[in-house]
């Protein structure tokens, strides 16, 4: 049975801030249940899942997100 899922809007947020508050967020939620980000920091989209990975954590997905004519946003959900 997975647990709950967390939303977590980091558009606008650059790397390292961006993993640090997720980072800050997954420590709160139990073991089995999710956080989903949204980003727009491309350093993000390839250092995020990394980082997580390297603390343990697994990713579940990483998925392009709806893009605006300003940026291009990604989803990527990390399991504690």
């Amino acid at each position: 049975m997975r647990g709950k899922t967390e939303h977590l809007d980091l558009c606008g947020v650059k790397c390292p801030l961006n993993w640090a508050r997720a980072k800050v967020r997954l420590e709160y939620l139990d073991q089995g249940d999710q956080l989903a980000l949204v980003i727009d920091d491309p350093k993000g989209r390839r250092d995020i899942p990394r980082a997580a990975e390297a603390e343990g954590y697994a990713i579940v997905e990483i998925a392009q997100a709806a893009a605006s004519h300003i940026s291009q946003q990604w989803r990527i959900v990390i399991e504690k």
